[in-house]
């Protein structure tokens, strides 16, 4: 493994073969595709700490889904991709739909973990008030905002009988810079779908059974509109899906690759 900056953003990279570009969601950051890294040991995977998260967390002024794509523009520009599969969860599945739509010579498949197009309107002001949390109150803020996204992002299997992956998500958001997150959370807030008739690359939609962010119908929507998109739905599993059901995902990962895309 090895880990560069391309400017502010923090990459870090491993193993050979075809390049897979992975983007985490919001409160993320590159750890969060740790489980999914064996189920890949035959592609070299590049995974960004995307501005304003991790590693990246100094920027200046704000952040929007337009400089989250120029970031990874600037990263596929300095680790040599012209070519990519592209996996994203959550918050980075609008950035992968909006990279595909946009660059299409760059993405060679789309495989989303709990997507979305764009937040509802109804969650719009909730993110502006969850920015505004994390900027006021600063660390407190952010365990708060940790304790709620596993209540509201998790199942009820994961709560009751996933003590590591509950683990996971609460340090993940906790770590995260509060004036960093706000921004993400702002940006998010901010955020349009693309458009998604531009996308013409095999698609994978997984999301989970109690996926409160990501629902099923929801999801089976947005592959109606992409034509041969294929949607999973994870028994028993919130919207934090490589967390919940790592072994599930790694399996359908390995599937839509090896029937699909090789």
């Amino acid at each position: 493994m090895s880990t560069t900056f391309v400017e502010r953003t923090a990459v870090e990279t491993d193993g050979t073969g075809a390049p897979v570009l992975m983007i985490h969601g919001l409160g993320g950051t590159s750890n969060f595709w740790t489980p999914l890294l064996p189920a890949l040991a035959s592609f070299r995977t590049i995974r960004p700490d995307l501005p304003g998260s991790g590693r990246s967390h100094r920027v200046e002024g704000a952040l929007s889904i337009e400089r989250f794509l120029r970031a990874l523009m600037r990263v596929c520009g300095a680790t040599g991709i012209d070519k990519a599969h592209v996996i994203a969860h959550s918050m980075g599945t609008i950035i992968a739909f909006h990279l595909a739509a946009a660059e299409p010579r760059l993405v060679r498949s789309l495989a989303l973990f709990g997507p979305l197009t764009a937040p509802p309107d109804a969650n719009r002001g909730p993110l502006r008030a969850r920015a505004d949390k994390a900027r006021k109150e600063g660390e407190p803020g952010m365990q708060a905002i940790a304790d709620m996204t596993v209540q509201a992002g998790t199942s009820a299997e994961t709560r009751s009988s996933r003590p590591v992956a509950v683990a996971a998500i609460r340090e993940s958001v906790m770590r995260q810079c509060p004036d960093g997150y706000a921004r993400s959370c702002e940006a998010l807030a901010e955020a349009q779908p693309a458009d998604l008739s531009k996308v013409g690359c095999p698609v994978l939609l997984v999301t989970g059974s109690e996926d409160a962010i990501s629902p099923p119908q929801t999801v089976r929507g947005i592959g109606e509109k992409i034509a041969g998109a294929r949607v999973e739905v994870l028994d028993r599993c919130g919207h934090w899906t490589i967390y919940e059901k790592p072994r599930e995902c790694s399996d359908l990962l390995g599937r839509f690759y090896a029937q699909r895309i090789l």
